[in-house]
This record gives structure tokens, C-alpha cells and sequence, in this order.
């Protein structure tokens, strides 16, 4: 991979993480249509540690309450003592769906999940569930209102995710939407639920591309880290801002227009699958 490549894909990464247009599915698009090799799910993983710098920059304040909230927590053993405590719980649980269909499903998640065909489906596919959950969502509630059965959900939500195209951040504030949580909330919690997932996928891909790391390849993956971070801060900036005042619908009609643009490519033989 070239240094050109690697600041093209780290900005990619950076916009799409959080945006719910799902960075996997850009990660796969992108090269197909530039005609460079799919730099593969562990290069998608790796990339995503930019950004968990990038959330763990943005909401440090939140982190630090939650994380010293967690070991109190569990120093006095009253889990559920404080509503920040409840909340760092929550997260925990609500990462352990993704881990086990993670797990589960690897081997599918790093072949037959990337084809083109999955990419343009899921994207199309979550594009209408979001649209359902603008409409019935009431956007009434925030995140402290929240309990271990939304988590859980928003969890389960979140390993859809698993399917390139579905979008992490695009699944889990789709649950948020339909449990009521105003726009901001679902996507203030969607950014926190981020932090184990992002962090586990990241750290065991980057263990297993150890061997590869040297030289070149290990620069051109340290370029596109540090930029999806700097680019991913930006973004966590803007979605939030723009959500305090402004639908999803922007990003569904985003969706389906590129999901249909690859359907097209695809029929066309202008990319393979």
C-alpha cells in the first residue's frame, strides 16, 4: 500500500466510522473503484484504532466519570450504586453480542461478507430500517433514562454491524431511535458502546498482522491510523452537532443511492463482486 493510499483510506475510515454509512462498506468500495486491492477486514480493524483515539479524545471527561465510577463500583460491590456505575455496566454488557457473533462469525466477516453484493444489500436493507425508526421513534428519551434491556438490545444491534454495509454506528443509533432516545442520545451512547468493541477487533488484528508490520507496510498502516483520528474527531464533532437539529434522513437517502450506484456497478462489470 502506498502513502497515498494509506492517507486516502485513514480519511475514509475517519468520515464513515461514525457517520452511519458504515466504514467497511467505504473501505471496500473505495479501492474497488480506484482499482486498488481490497485492503482486507484486519486493515479495516487496525484503521479503527485512529478512531478509538478519536472517541476517547472527544468524551475523556465521560470516560474517566464512567471508568472511575466502574472500580468504585466494584471496590463498594454494588454494581448498580450510581447511574454513572449502571452506565459503565451497561456498556460492558452491551458489548458482549458483538464479541460472540464476532467470534462466531469470523471467517465469514473476513471472505464472503465482503462481497460487493452484501455491501450494496446491507446498505440499502438498514437504509429502510432507519427510515422505519425516524418515523415510529418518538425521540423523547436520553441516556441516562436508559436500562439493561435497552443496552442490550442496542447491543445485539450492534453486531449486526458485523455484516459490512449495516454500519456500527448506523445499527446501534437505529436501536436507539426505536427505544425513543433522542438523536443525539442514541448517538452519544452509539460513540461509548464503540470503546471495548473498537478496542478489542483493533488490538487482536494489529496482534495478528504482527508479523507483517515491518518496513513499509507497517508505515503506511501508522499513516492511516493517525489520520482516520484526527478525520474521526472532526466527524464525532459534526454528527452530534448536526443531530441536535437534524434528521437521519440525509444519511438513509445517502445509503440507498450508493447501494444502487453498486448494484449498477456490479451489473455493468464496472467492479467485481
Amino acid at each position: 500500500m502506498s502513502i497515498i493510499e494509506a492517507i486516502i483510506l485513514g480519511i475514509v475510515q475517519g468520515l464513515t466510522e461514525f457517520i452511519p454509512i458504515s466504514s467497511t462498506a467505504h473501505l471496500r468500495i473505495v479501492p474497488a473503484l480506484l482499482g486498488w486491492e481490497d485492503p482486507g477486514a484486519a486493515f479495516t480493524a487496525v484503521t479503527q484504532i485512529g478512531t478509538l483515539i478519536a472517541v476517547l479524545v472527544y468524551f475523556r471527561k465521560d470516560i474517566v466519570t464512567l471508568t472511575t465510577a466502574f472500580l468504585r463500583s466494584l471496590y463498594r460491590r454494588k454494581p448498580f450504586e450510581t447511574q454513572d456505575a449502571r452506565l459503565a455496566w451497561y456498556i460492558l454488557f452491551g458489548t458482549i453480542p458483538i464479541g460472540v457473533f464476532g467470534l462466531l462469525f469470523k471467517d465469514f466477516i473476513e471472505t464472503d461478507f465482503r462481497s460487493l453484493y452484501v455491501i450494496s444489500g446491507s446498505l440499502i436493507v438498514l437504509a429502510l430500517i432507519l427510515a422505519l425508526a425516524e418515523r415510529v421513534g418518538k425521540r423523547q428519551r436520553d441516556v441516562a433514562s436508559m436500562t439493561l434491556l435497552d443496552t442490550q438490545l442496542i447491543g445485539l444491534a450492534q453486531a449486526l454491524a458485523l455484516i459490512p454495509g449495516a454500519s456500527r454506528s448506523g445499527t446501534t443509533i437505529t436501536a436507539g431511535l426505536f427505544l425513543n432516545l433522542t438523536r443525539e442520545a442514541a448517538a452519544r451512547f452509539s460513540f461509548l458502546l464503540s470503546i471495548p468493541a473498537i478496542t478489542l477487533s483493533g488490538l487482536y488484528q494489529l496482534y495478528q498482522m504482527r508479523g507483517s508490520l515491518a518496513g513499509d507496510p507497517g508505515v503506511s498502516l501508522l499513516i492511516a491510523v493517525v489520520v482516520s483520528g484526527i478525520v474521526g474527531y472532526l466527524s464525532i464533532e459534526f454528527l452530534l452537532r448536526y443531530l441536535r437539529s437534524h434528521s437521519t434522513w440525509l444519511f438513509i437517502i445517502y445509503r440507498i443511492a450508493l447501494g444502487v450506484l453498486i448494484l449498477i456497478l456490479l451489473a455493468t462489470q464496472f467492479v467485481q463482486p
